[in-house]
């Protein structure tokens, strides 16, 4: 095997962008903003409970919608 670092590390570079943005990259947007809000609220139990999953689920809802837009 004679590949070289930089190619193994460009290879690995973009298994990671494709499996993580893939053909979705609002996905991948929402669910870092999810996960920085439970982040945020990890103090504060009540609010975390009724803030993220309602996050989720307008997350899910937009996701459908843009996607029905572009078919």
């Amino acid at each position: 095997m004679n590949t070289s670092p930089r190619k193994l590390i460009a290879a690995f570079g973009h298994f990671w962008w494709d499996f993580l943005i893939g053909e979705n990259p609002d996905a991948f947007i929402a669910a870092l903003v999810i996960i920085g809000v439970a982040l945020l609220l990890r103090h504060e139990r009540a609010a975390a409970i009724a803030v993220v999953p309602l996050l989720a689920v307008f997350a899910l809802v937009a996701s459908t919608y843009r996607g029905r837009q572009h078919s």
